[in-house]
C-alpha cells in the first residue's frame, strides 16, 4: 500500500470515529482540523491531496448528523454581518446625500440673501492686526 492509499484509508477511519463520536485522538468536532489530527494527516495534505474525503466528510457530517459543518456556520454568519454593513452604509449614504441636498439649498438661500443686502460698513480694525490685502476704496 503506498503511502497515499494509507492516508486515505486512515482518514476514512477517521472519519467513522467521528461521526460515531468515537474520537481517540482529535476533541471529536466535526471539522476538517479535527479529521486530519484524528487520521494523524497533515491537514494541509488533507486540503490539497485529499480534497475528496474532505468533500465526502462534509456531506456526510450534514447527512448523518444534520448538522452544519463548522465553516459553513462561520461563513453563513460572517455574510449575514456583512449584509448587515452594507445594509447600514447605504442608510448612512443616502442620509448624507440628503444632508448635501439641504446644504446646497441652505448655501444658495444665504447666498441670495446677501447678494439683496446692502454690504455691511467695514469697521476699523485694532492696531495689532494687518489685513492681506489692502482695503479697496
Amino acid at each position: 500500500m503506498t503511502q497515499h492509499q494509507d492516508e486515505r484509508a486512515r482518514i476514512r477511519e477517521a472519519m467513522d470515529r467521528l461521526l460515531a463520536g468515537q474520537a481517540t485522538v482529535s476533541n471529536g468536532s466535526l471539522t476538517v482540523v479535527a479529521l486530519a489530527v484524528e487520521a494523524d494527516v497533515h491537514r494541509m495534505a488533507l486540503l490539497k491531496r485529499h480534497a475528496d474525503p474532505k468533500n465526502e466528510f462534509y456531506e456526510r457530517v450534514r447527512t448523518e448528523t444534520k448538522q452544519v459543518p463548522e465553516t459553513e456556520k462561520r461563513l453563513r454568519e460572517t455574510v449575514t454581518k456583512l449584509k448587515k454593513t452594507v445594509s447600514d452604509q447605504t442608510t448612512e449614504i443616502e442620509g448624507l446625500r440628503q444632508q448635501v441636498t439641504l446644504l446646497a439649498l441652505a448655501s444658495t438661500v444665504l447666498v441670495r440673501e446677501k447678494g439683496t443686502q446692502p454690504a455691511p460698513e467695514p469697521t476699523d480694525a485694532p492696531d495689532n492686526v494687518y489685513p492681506f490685502r489692502p482695503p479697496t476704496t
